[in-house]
């Protein structure tokens, strides 16, 4: 397996794999090589017919605080390397975009994402719980959408990602005063699903969910993460027929016969890899 200098990748039993973020003494903030590497793991790991589904967590005391110093000097660097404005800006735009298309990497990834989070989950650690499919957390975890304090607009995905997940009230609110708040409240948002008393409690918890999720037919799986996603940018008429083209392609499978026959046998099925 690949080795990286931001993320580490472990697996555990029944198809679940974890994308560990690696960088504990900075509290895993997200530094360039991050950006680099996250979409390659992530691509590997779709394409690794052995997993099933993958949790995203941070090593250390926390999730992540956001994004590293370093990857801000980096763009800083590159709007002051030309006197011409317009070509900054230009070369400023590129780099927010190959950023934008790291975080995005989770959404474009068939498999499940589910985010493990503990301790600080600050700024860019926002942009990329949003992109997952699903969030749990321990009972200290704490959130911000901290870039307003910084002087600069979220720009990887937190405006455009946690409206649909909280409102566009809540999200609004969060983000222009950048204030901090609990897993509790969290929870009570619908930004995270389950709130545990520990982080061991959590890994034990999140272990269970992902190989109940892994179990459960590929096709069916990745198939209802892919229309949920594309759905959310539909009108429900066209949502609609795109489940139902979805469907007419994809339905009469060898994983929907084997639903059928397990129920019948009074069993678990069992489903070929994807």
């Amino acid at each position: 397996m690949e080795e990286y200098k931001s993320l580490k990748i472990t697996s555990d039993s029944g198809g679940v794999y974890n994308l560990i973020l690696n960088r504990p003494a900075t509290l895993n903030a997200l530094s360039p090589d991050f950006f680099v590497e996250f979409p390659k793991a992530l691509s590997h790991l779709d394409e690794n017919p052995n997993v099933s589904v993958i949790v995203l967590s941070g090593k250390g005391d926390h999730f992540c605080a956001g994004i590293d110093i370093n990857s801000l000097k980096t763009i800083s660097s590159s709007t002051a390397a030309s006197d011409d404005r317009g070509r900054a800006a230009e070369r400023l735009r590129r780099h927010v975009l190959f950023m934008q298309e790291a975080i995005t990497s989770v959404e474009k990834c068939r498999k499940p994402v589910i985010a493990s989070i503990h301790g600080a989950c600050i700024g860019g650690g926002i942009d990329l719980i949003t992109a997952c499919d699903i969030r749990f957390s321990t009972d200290s975890a704490f959130f911000s959408v901290k870039e307003v304090d910084l002087a600069i607009v979220a720009d990887l995905g937190t405006l455009q990602r946690l409206p649909f997940i909280v409102g566009y009230a809540n999200a609004m609110e969060l983000a222009l005063t950048a204030r901090r708040f609990s897993a509790s409240e969290a929870k009570h948002l619908g930004l995270v699903s389950k709130v545990f008393a520990s982080k061991s409690a959590m890994d034990q918890a999140v272990l269970a969910f992902a190989q109940g999720l892994a179990a459960k037919s590929p096709l069916a799986v990745t198939g209802t993460k892919a229309v949920l996603l594309k759905s959310r940018d539909m009108t429900l008429e066209r949502a609609l027929d795109y489940v139902a083209t979805w469907n007419s392609g994809a339905v009469i499978s060898d994983d929907l016969n084997e639903a059928i026959l397990a129920h019948s046998q009074k069993r678990k099925p069992v489903f070929a890899k994807l």
